[in-house]
């Protein structure tokens, strides 16, 4: 939407709004909808605002004339029915615009290349009037040529005058002239006649490269007339491709949000399933120092057994009733103590 567009839009909103509050819509100006909006310019909020008013006038009218209820409904229609023609107004003038500014890239693209080919036809016709000074250069040095042919005979003549008495002498060298004004006069001719001919074929390929610029600014109008007719088509294959995109995106969108949860749900249950594992270790670490503590103490208390059993292993002596003593035996010699951890 333009801002012009929203502008209008908003000033209704505005004024709609004023006249909820308790204003009557007569007494509205610009300057209350400038205060409410606080954009556009003055003079399209009053163009805006005299339509407004001329609608509201016309269906306080309506409303009068017709009973409540179907003013009513009639209104409620209304409303709607220009919010859709508001929208489809601003939809319509966006395509408009936009197809505007493609035609007038168009333009000026066929524009430059008119230029161009204008430029290249310039430059040929410059080419063909260089061509037609040389050959009025040719033209003007063939006269002087001539004039010079004129005053070679008229002094030959002269000189034939003069030796007149030398006859012999002078024809001889009379036609070694003539033959070399000959051989120079008929070099001058061909030399002229294939300037000419040059002249003639440059004129001829000059026309033919303008036919040919012609028919290329015809062909290229023709090119640009179906470029835009194929670039419509593409436009509108572009516009679907991208409603198409975009279901999928949301689509895409979707599924990234849920795989984003279950990774956040795995990555929690891994930090759980660590801290699990290194308390297991600890408890582990702990069972072995107790383990090693219960294997020290058993160790211990082994080897006193051992001691117990090779004491109690000794022989003893006893007083018998003679007085002499006797011997018996380890196990009868050990103290109650003993013989019950035996």
């Amino acid at each position: 939407m333009t801002r012009t567009s929203d502008t209008r839009s908003r000033t209704r909103e505005a004024a709609s709004k004023i006249v909820a509050g308790g204003r009557p819509a007569h007494a509205i100006t610009v300057d209350l909808i400038y205060a409410e909006i606080r954009q556009g310019s003055r003079t399209t909020i009053n163009d805006e605002l005299k339509l407004w008013k001329d609608e509201q006038a016309k269906v306080d009218a309506l409303s009068a004339a017709l009973p409540q209820a179907v003013a009513n409904a009639m209104l409620a229609t209304w409303a709607v029915a220009v919010e859709h023609g508001e929208h489809a107004y601003d939809a319509r003038r966006a395509e408009v615009e936009g197809e505007l500014g493609l035609a007038v890239s168009r333009a000026e693209a066929a524009e430059a290349a008119h230029a161009s080919q204008q430029a290249e036809l310039a430059a040929l016709r410059a080419q063909l009037e260089d061509a037609r000074g040389d050959a009025l250069v040719a033209r003007e040095e063939t006269r002087g040529e001539r004039e010079v042919k004129a005053s070679a005979l008229e002094k030959l003549d002269a000189l034939a005058l003069r030796l007149a008495a030398d006859a012999d002498g002078a024809a001889r060298r009379l036609d070694g002239l003539r033959d070399s004004y000959e051989q120079r006069l008929q070099q001058q001719r061909e030399a002229h006649a294939a300037a000419e001919a040059s002249f003639r074929e440059e004129l001829a390929r000059a026309t033919e490269r303008l036919e040919g610029v012609q028919r290329h600014v015809m062909l290229q109008v023709s090119e640009a007339r179906e470029a835009q007719k194929r670039a419509e088509d593409q436009l509108a294959k572009a516009v679907q491709r991208g409603e198409r995109l975009g279901t999928e995106l949301e689509g895409l969108r979707a599924q990234t949000a849920t795989q984003a949860m279950q990774l956040q749900r795995a990555t929690q249950d891994h930090q759980a399933a660590a801290m699990q594992a290194k308390q297991a270790q600890a408890e582990r670490d702990e069972l072995k120092v107790q383990l090693a503590n219960t294997t020290g103490r058993l160790e211990g208390t082994q080897q006193q057994v051992r001691e117990l059993v090779a004491r109690a292993a000794a022989p003893v002596s006893t007083p018998t009733r003679t007085g002499k003593a006797r011997r018996v035996s380890g196990d009868a010699a050990k103290p109650p103590e003993e013989q019950s951890l035996l």
